[in-house]
């Protein structure tokens, strides 16, 4: 019988560089106000959301990643051309096939890397963050380029008053690379399918076959269900993660958690009981929740105003629709 060759990756593998991009255009809460019966109050005290960005036709799924890209590479202090994977995770690219992955891959200059799209909501980032690392100590890439990219604004129902003021838009990217120290730790992953239809949309774009329904496809929440769920479930998987890495909440610099909701961020710090010192991103209050791109975008924004500086520790977990999650320690670029 002949014996395969072991693979001849990285002993580990680290994120060199973030990028990302906000669309132009910032939505404060009375617009949202224009369509459901609400006010201002309401909305940041369940939400802790003052605006949010909605793109407009030209800011593309691939467009905003191409941008986010193009940050995150350079502050890699790599090349295009040595990108050997791109991982993208969204549920707003409108195009069944081919995966927008292989557009951005050329469209950077990548050259031909694996390119593929993944569907796995708000915990998007965490499962292509692991993909990756995972290439990169195979060693079927030297380099991933990962995103997390959504145009929510094109699946909200601006009728809804439960989920009209959630959603935006935007890019986040990282550049996944070799490292001699584990910069990325092991990841918590997993789903509950029982509890999918929680967070869902609307409408199946098959119903479209049979005759335009009423309303464009949107998407949808039990608000209270994913509250407790997030808040009781998803603060046991971050204490998993910090378990796995074999540290505790005393070591961490920073913590980002998909950018949900604030009530739900401030109760999974009070549950983790998280030292004073522990930067939180709150990136949520003047950009909504952007599913995927939430958390790179949040970790590019607490790197740029000094919130958060290279070398920190820091606790990501992203959890959505599915329902699914994903939770990891990593070294901050």
């Amino acid at each position: 019988m002949a014996k395969i060759r072991p693979s001849q990756g990285a002993p580990y593998a680290r994120i060199m560089g973030v990028g990302g991009y906000r669309p132009t255009r910032v939505v404060p809460n009375e617009v949202i106000l224009e369509t459901i019966d609400s006010s201002d109050e309401w909305i940041r005290s369940r939400s802790g959301i003052a605006t949010r960005h909605w793109a407009s036709d030209e800011e593309t799924v691939a467009m905003m990643s191409i941008e986010a890209s193009g940050k995150a590479i350079a502050d890699a202090g790599i090349t295009p051309e040595q990108i050997g994977g791109v991982i993208v995770s969204t549920v707003s690219h409108f195009k069944q096939t081919p995966a927008v992955a292989t557009e951005i891959a050329d469209r950077i200059g990548a050259g031909k890397p694996a390119a593929f799209d993944i569907s796995a909501g708000c915990a998007g980032f965490g499962y292509g963050l692991t993909l990756a690392k995972g290439m990169v100590v195979e060693g079927s890439a030297d380099y991933v380029l990962v995103i997390g990219v959504e145009r929510l604004s094109d699946l909200t129902d601006l009728e809804d008053r439960a989920t009209a003021f959630l959603f935006g838009d935007g890019a986040g990217a990282v550049v996944v690379g070799p490292s001699q120290e584990p910069e990325i730790g092991p990841t918590v992953w997993g789903s509950e399918g029982d509890k999918s239809n929680t967070i869902t949309q609307t409408v199946p774009w098959d119903d479209y076959r049979d005759g335009r329904p009423e309303k464009f496809p949107a998407l949808t929440q039990e608000g209270q269900a994913v509250f407790r769920w997030a808040v009781f479930e998803m603060a046991k998987i971050a204490q998993q993660a910090l378990d796995a890495a074999g540290i505790t909440s005393a070591d961490l610099d920073v913590f980002i958690p998909h950018q949900a909701n604030m009530r739900i961020i401030d109760s999974m710090v009070k549950t983790l009981k998280l030292p004073e010192h522990v930067t939180v991103a709150r990136d949520v209050e003047t950009t909504g929740n952007t599913s995927a791109a939430s958390i790179p975008l949040a970790m590019e924004r607490l790197l740029a105003t000094g919130q958060a500086k290279s070398g920190d520790t820091a606790l990501v977990i992203g959890f959505g629709a599915g329902l699914v999650y994903a939770a990891t320690v990593v070294t901050l670029p």
